[in-house]
């Protein structure tokens, strides 16, 4: 089966150090990783961010479901993160694991180069994170430039 990647580039008004934060902070995660028309945070991510540790894409539901699993396989503050990524009954066979890899620079006086390369996609998962992604990151973005939730900015 073929695989699928999925590049998304956006600029962030920013430093590198506070995009990187946003990536890796659970309390910060869970601000800005959920429905842009919803105020509810819906996941967080959860690791030590290191190199061979397990991350968690935790729902923040009363049960914390684990809906995505991986594992952090390169890490360069606040450049570069690259990550593992399956459906939790996949952890196991790295075969079929998708990888992320979150690239950070300086593009300009306060404005942030992030690019989110997803490569080693499936179909039903390019299908998923072609929504996604662009979702979480236009939510980041607007996160780090103005301290509000999306959401917000709608109602």
């Amino acid at each position: 089966m073929e695989s699928l990647n999925f590049v998304y580039v956006t600029y962030i008004l920013s430093t590198p150090e506070k995009v990187w934060n946003a990536i890796i902070d659970p309390e910060v995660t869970k601000k800005y990783w959920s429905d842009p028309l919803s105020k509810n945070p819906s996941h967080t991510n959860v690791s030590e961010w290191k190199v061979g540790s397990v991350w968690k894409h935790v729902r923040m539901d009363e049960d914390r479901t684990v809906d995505l699993v991986g594992k952090v396989l390169e890490v360069d503050p606040p450049n570069k993160l690259v990550i593992s990524w399956a459906r939790p009954n996949e952890m196991n066979d790295e075969s079929i694991h998708s990888r992320v890899t979150f690239e950070i620079s300086h593009y300009a006086d306060g404005l942030v180069r992030l690019a989110v390369n997803h490569e080693g996609l499936d179909p039903q998962m390019f299908n998923g994170i072609s929504n996604g992604w662009p979702s979480v990151l236009s939510n980041l973005k607007t996160y780090l430039e103005t301290g509000k939730h999306l959401a917000d900015h709608l109602r």
